[in-house]
């Protein structure tokens, strides 16, 4: 019996417990001493004894009845938090619990009390512990494999093809916005369909290298590139130097200038704003990556270009690579995330590339209209990218039609209309990466879930209360706000949300930096200060993001407007509600239900106008808006 008790987590009661009025056995062969007994009448003294004896059994028989009955009862309580949601037809079988007996050290109760067999694997923070989704959330493995509720079965293509990506950034090592997941995704996305992938983007010095798998120097080559000398655009060979390896299992291609004492490019404690000017750097950058591929012989069949960053790698193409010969096979395809920076750059500025900007600046290229008449002219990186791609990519269907016929093209809205700008437009709606964002197997997450094991999710919101500092309620719904704090994303609105959140007694965790985070930082630094229900991190944290997504009830998506919206996705993937402005409907999901101020959707709430003093729309229902 002791294995019993142990296994429930109790220990014996010693025989002075038993109760006194305990039923005498009516079956003594098994007693002890009954041989003894045998064949003479027992003394009044032995005969006391062995009522006594047989109280205390009888005490003990019910004991162990009643203990039988509590180990049945936590089997059956066990089996079903470990019981996994029914496999669908389409997918594989459930694979049985994986339970570590082992466990190490460290703090694995809930500060709410909570004993589940998810629960108790976490190694819950320490209110205010710096930096806490820095460090593993458990210290034993998830006890419950969950399956993926989105089953993926992706089937090679016929005809594989050699696809180059020219990027500024890739996620995980080198992200600011969608841009890094999105190149990252659509890589992983075409090496699984069978085609040959790789990503050329800057060594910027600020990338952490242990994420790089096999990270080795390949080789040193030489590009042209512009110096200003004496107030003089001046062309000379740059020794630049490329290192290879692999991310997440994308082949990356890293350059750099070889000499970082002599041009600094690409160094500096963050991705964009450093210590160099961004045009020159990404000028460079395009140059360098044909200069790359012409020197190793590379002819690949498409050349993925994206936002203006990398736009001047088609104009630089036709002009100069494909004319002279030395890559005659790539087709190029422009990819616009976000047209609300559109890269301006003067003729002579161009001539970081090492070829001078004037060839292109007519309006059948590349010149901004704007500028017609000024001096000097400018041009436009994004607009010439568009001219000189054999197709142009946006990040949504509606985004497409918004930047040829609606107002998304902005002064280039006419550009696009051409019949034959416009005929090159598609739209492909963005995903995101299912593998790494899956709340059923998140190694960043304290707890997983799915949508019909939602424990999780609970567990999750607990932590980061705990981690934060912020009051651990589980009744409060928890709004996140998870955003760059630039014009676009309507950083004033964020603002007046965590003031509404703490008039109507909700919590608020805002995670973002940006040009525009002066008075969200100073919320956080006077109003929110230690406040129980309010947090506001001018940072960023990939990996805090994603607790953040699995904790929150509701994500704000206050944006003016939106290409497509990354954020809806993994705040969707990870079981929340979102509340977006109007722009969002077309990816929020189909319209179920209408109202003069507000659309609900099979996945949200649209809210078509807000009045940011208060953060209330201007119509008064629903109330919790």
């Amino acid at each position: 019996m002791k294995p019993l008790l142990q296994g429930c987590g109790m220990r014996a009661s010693p025989p002075g417990n038993c109760r006194a009025n305990a039923r005498p056995l009516l079956h003594t062969t098994a007693l002890p001493g009954r041989r003894a007994l045998a064949g003479r009448a027992a003394s009044p003294a032995e005969s006391l004894g062995m009522i006594e004896v047989l109280k205390e059994l009888e005490a003990l028989r019910e004991e162990n009845q009643r203990l039988k009955e509590m180990n049945a009862r936590l089997i059956k309580e066990k089996a079903i938090a470990f019981e996994a949601p029914a496999a669908t037809t389409a997918g594989p079988a459930i694979a049985p619990p994986v339970i570590e007996p082992k466990r190490s050290s460290g703090p694995s109760t809930s500060p709410s009390g909570s004993e589940s067999p998810l629960a108790r694997g976490i190694h819950w923070p320490t209110p205010n512990e710096p930096n806490f989704w820095d460090r593993p959330a458990r210290h034993e493995p998830f006890p419950l494999k969950l399956e993926d509720s989105l089953q993926m079965n992706i089937e090679k293509d016929s005809i594989p093809l050699h696809i180059v990506h020219i990027s500024a950034e890739l996620a995980p090592i080198g992200k600011v916005g969608g841009l890094g997941d999105v190149v990252s995704g659509l890589s992983k996305a075409c090496i699984a369909r069978g085609h040959q992938v790789s990503v050329i983007m800057p060594f910027y010095e600020s990338l952490d290298n242990d994420q790089i798998e096999g990270l080795k120097h390949e080789l040193d080559f030489e590009v042209p590139k512009g110096f200003i000398w004496d107030g003089e655009m001046r062309v000379c060979m740059l020794r630049t130097t490329m290192f290879s390896g692999k991310v997440c299992g994308v082949p990356v291609q890293l350059i750099r200038p070889a000499d970082w004492n002599a041009c600094p490019l690409f160094r500096g404690s963050k991705i964009y704003g450093g210590s160099y000017d961004d045009r020159e750097a990404y000028l460079y950058m395009c140059r360098a990556a044909l200069e790359l591929l012409q020197i190793t012989g590379q002819q690949p069949h498409i050349i993925q270009v994206h936002d203006w960053h990398a736009a001047a790698t088609s104009m630089l193409y036709w002009e100069v690579y494909n004319k002279g010969g030395s890559l005659w096979r790539p087709r190029m395809v422009m990819t616009i995330h976000n047209l609300d920076n559109s890269g301006e750059c003067r003729q002579d500025e161009f001539g970081y590339t090492g070829i001078p900007g004037e060839p292109y600046a007519h309006v059948d290229k590349a010149l901004d209209e704007r500028t017609i008449g000024h001096n000097p002219e400018r041009l436009n990186l994004m607009k010439g990218g568009v001219i000189f791609s054999n197709a142009v990519v946006t990040v949504s269907p509606s985004y497409a039609r918004d930047i040829v016929f609606a107002g998304a093209g902005g002064f280039l809205r006419e550009v696009f209309n051409l019949p034959h700008v416009s005929s090159k437009f598609y739209g492909i709606l963005n995903g995101v990466d299912v593998a790494d964002w899956n709340p059923a197997g998140d190694p960043v997450l304290p707890a997983n879930f799915n949508a019909t094991s939602l424990e999780g999710k609970a567990l999750c919101k607990e932590y980061l209360q705990r981690g934060l500092g912020m009051a651990v309620d589980p009744t409060k719904p928890l709004v996140a706000v998870v955003s760059r704090l630039e014009g676009q994303k309507n950083p004033g609105l964020m603002h007046a949300a965590a003031y509404h959140c703490q008039d109507v007694g909700a919590q608020y965790v805002l995670l973002g930096s940006g040009s525009q985070a002066g008075p969200l930082r100073q919320a956080a630094d006077t109003d929110f200060k230690n406040h129980p229900h309010i947090r506001i991190l001018i940072q960023y944290s990939e990996r805090l993001s994603h607790l953040i997504y699995a904790a929150a009830d509701m994500v704000l998506v206050p944006s003016n407007f939106e290409p497509c919206g990354l954020t809806q996705l993994a705040a969707m993937r990870y079981g929340a509600i979102l509340v977006v402005d109007f722009f969002a409907e077309a990816t929020c999901g189909h319209v179920l239900w209408s109202h003069p101020d507000y659309k609900l959707t099979d996945d949200g709430y649209c809210a078509q106008y807000f009045c940011c003093s208060n953060l209330r729309p201007c119509a008064t229902e629903p109330s919790w808006l």
